[in-house]
Protein backbone atom coordinates (compact mmCIF):
# COMPACT_ATOMS: atom_id res chain seq x y z
CA UNK A 1 0.00 0.00 0.00
CA UNK A 2 0.97 4.03 -0.46
CA UNK A 3 2.89 5.33 2.31
CA UNK A 4 4.05 8.80 2.86
CA UNK A 5 7.17 9.99 5.39
CA UNK A 6 7.13 13.14 6.41
CA UNK A 7 10.83 14.56 7.44
CA UNK A 8 12.72 17.49 8.58
CA UNK A 9 13.94 19.17 11.38
CA UNK A 10 11.85 19.51 14.38
CA UNK A 11 12.83 22.98 15.57
CA UNK A 12 13.83 26.20 13.50
CA UNK A 13 14.47 29.39 14.37
CA UNK A 14 12.64 32.23 13.53
CA UNK A 15 13.38 34.16 9.91
CA UNK A 16 14.63 31.13 9.33
CA UNK A 17 13.47 28.53 6.33
CA UNK A 18 11.64 25.48 7.20
CA UNK A 19 12.20 22.75 5.03
CA UNK A 20 10.41 19.25 5.13
CA UNK A 21 10.61 15.89 2.64
CA UNK A 22 7.74 13.63 1.89
CA UNK A 23 9.03 10.25 0.50
CA UNK A 24 6.38 8.32 -1.18
CA UNK A 25 6.32 4.49 -0.91
CA UNK A 26 4.40 1.92 -2.53
CA UNK A 27 2.98 3.97 -5.17
CA UNK A 28 4.43 6.48 -7.49
CA UNK A 29 3.76 10.86 -7.61
CA UNK A 30 3.84 11.11 -10.76
CA UNK A 31 0.71 8.64 -11.39
CA UNK A 32 -1.71 10.18 -13.79
CA UNK A 33 -4.34 12.84 -12.00
CA UNK A 34 -2.32 12.31 -8.24
CA UNK A 35 -1.82 15.46 -6.22
CA UNK A 36 0.70 15.52 -2.89
CA UNK A 37 -0.13 18.24 -0.32
CA UNK A 38 1.31 19.82 2.31
CA UNK A 39 -1.49 20.66 5.40
CA UNK A 40 -0.71 21.32 8.95
CA UNK A 41 -2.52 21.73 12.08
CA UNK A 42 -1.35 24.67 14.60
CA UNK A 43 -1.68 24.21 18.22
CA UNK A 44 -5.23 24.56 19.36
CA UNK A 45 -6.77 24.85 15.45
CA UNK A 46 -7.71 23.10 12.68
CA UNK A 47 -5.79 21.79 9.62
CA UNK A 48 -4.20 24.63 7.15
CA UNK A 49 -3.80 23.68 3.70
CA UNK A 50 -0.60 24.68 2.82
CA UNK A 51 -0.14 23.81 -1.11
CA UNK A 52 0.34 21.08 -3.00
CA UNK A 53 1.88 19.80 -6.10
CA UNK A 54 0.44 17.84 -8.92
CA UNK A 55 2.06 14.52 -11.03
CA UNK A 56 3.05 16.51 -13.90
CA UNK A 57 4.84 18.82 -11.28
CA UNK A 58 2.44 21.83 -11.48
CA UNK A 59 2.23 23.48 -8.05
CA UNK A 60 -0.39 24.93 -6.13
CA UNK A 61 -0.14 27.59 -3.11
CA UNK A 62 -2.09 28.46 -0.21
CA UNK A 63 -3.16 32.12 -1.09
CA UNK A 64 -2.33 33.06 2.46
CA UNK A 65 0.93 31.88 2.66
CA UNK A 66 2.02 31.63 -1.04
CA UNK A 67 5.03 34.56 -0.68
CA UNK A 68 6.36 32.24 1.77
CA UNK A 69 5.86 28.61 0.41
CA UNK A 70 8.02 26.58 -2.25
CA UNK A 71 6.95 23.45 -3.35
CA UNK A 72 9.38 21.08 -5.29
CA UNK A 73 9.17 17.28 -6.79
CA UNK A 74 12.14 14.60 -7.04
CA UNK A 75 11.23 12.17 -9.29
CA UNK A 76 13.66 10.28 -8.70
CA UNK A 77 13.40 9.48 -5.47
CA UNK A 78 9.56 9.79 -5.40
CA UNK A 79 9.52 12.90 -2.84
CA UNK A 80 7.93 16.11 -2.42
CA UNK A 81 9.55 19.30 -0.86
CA UNK A 82 7.78 22.19 1.16
CA UNK A 83 10.09 25.07 1.64
CA UNK A 84 8.32 27.69 4.04
CA UNK A 85 10.63 30.96 4.12
CA UNK A 86 10.64 33.41 7.41
CA UNK A 87 9.27 31.77 9.89
CA UNK A 88 7.97 32.90 12.96
CA UNK A 89 6.25 31.12 16.15
CA UNK A 90 2.91 31.17 14.42
CA UNK A 91 4.12 28.46 11.90
CA UNK A 92 4.69 25.81 14.80
CA UNK A 93 2.67 23.28 13.62
CA UNK A 94 2.07 19.49 13.12
CA UNK A 95 2.84 19.00 9.38
CA UNK A 96 1.30 15.98 7.40
CA UNK A 97 1.88 14.99 3.66
CA UNK A 98 -0.94 13.34 1.97
CA UNK A 99 -1.99 12.31 -1.29
CA UNK A 100 -4.53 11.80 -3.35
CA UNK A 101 -6.78 12.71 -6.51
CA UNK A 102 -7.77 16.37 -5.24
CA UNK A 103 -5.98 19.22 -3.46
CA UNK A 104 -7.04 22.01 -1.28
CA UNK A 105 -9.05 20.33 1.09
CA UNK A 106 -8.88 20.65 5.11
CA UNK A 107 -10.65 17.11 5.30
CA UNK A 108 -8.14 14.04 6.12
CA UNK A 109 -11.17 12.18 4.90
CA UNK A 110 -10.65 13.79 0.99
CA UNK A 111 -7.15 12.30 0.54
CA UNK A 112 -5.92 8.90 0.12
CA UNK A 113 -3.24 8.63 1.68
CA UNK A 114 -2.15 10.26 5.02
CA UNK A 115 1.32 10.43 6.33
CA UNK A 116 1.89 10.35 10.34
CA UNK A 117 3.10 14.06 10.49
CA UNK A 118 5.69 15.84 12.14
CA UNK A 119 5.88 18.46 14.33
CA UNK A 120 8.28 21.60 13.59
CA UNK A 121 8.18 24.38 16.61
CA UNK A 122 9.76 27.73 15.73
CA UNK A 123 11.45 29.25 18.25
CA UNK A 124 14.64 30.57 18.99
Amino acid sequence: QVQLQESGPGLVKPSQTLSLTCTVSGGSITTNYSYWSWIRQSPGKGLEWVGAVSYKGTTYHSPSLKSRTSISRDTSKNQFTLKLSSVTPEDTAVYFCAGGGQYGSISQDEYDYWGQGTQVTVSS
